[in-house]
């Protein structure tokens, strides 16, 4: 009996824990949705034109056009923004079919923070990356 009590007070336990880390995240990825919608406002303001998107192979193996316009956040190019707001993780498995054809990226829900959990110096933080893109934007955005 003393076990199975243990045992259901360690899986409520991981479950509130489980539930308390996932609300963090949502709140994490609204945060950095709303800062790319303000970006892509400012930026439509200050006439940054948006390029062409590509996907590029894992390890540097070629690469492959979207439908996409937008911006890159990261200078190895492997996440943007689309000029909708959406972002994108911009490296993938590329075969020879999706070189030809091209490929449709889904977009994912934003991080405040790309490359986290990578080497030192690959992560850097949304709001940094979107100020390189446009230096200044909060502050004629939010006038």
């Amino acid at each position: 009996m003393h076990d199975d009590e243990w045992s259901r007070q360690r899986a409520e336990a991981v479950r509130l824990q489980a539930e308390r880390l996932q609300a963090r995240q949502d709140a994490e990825h609204t945060r950095a949705e709303a800062l790319l919608r303000e970006f892509v406002a400012a930026a439509r303001d200050a006439g940054l034109p948006p390029e062409p998107l590509v996907v590029q192979g894992y390890g540097g193996r070629g690469s492959a056009r979207t439908p996409l316009q937008g911006w890159y956040l990261r200078v190895d190019r492997t996440a943007g923004i689309s000029a909708d707001g959406d972002f994108y993780v911009l490296t993938a498995p590329i075969g020879l079919l999706d070189r030809v054809r091209g490929v449709r990226p889904e977009p994912r829900r934003p991080p405040l923070l790309l490359g986290a959990g990578g080497k030192d110096g690959d992560s850097i933080a949304l709001a940094d990356a979107l100020e390189r893109l446009l230096p200044g934007w909060r502050t004629t955005s939010a006038g």
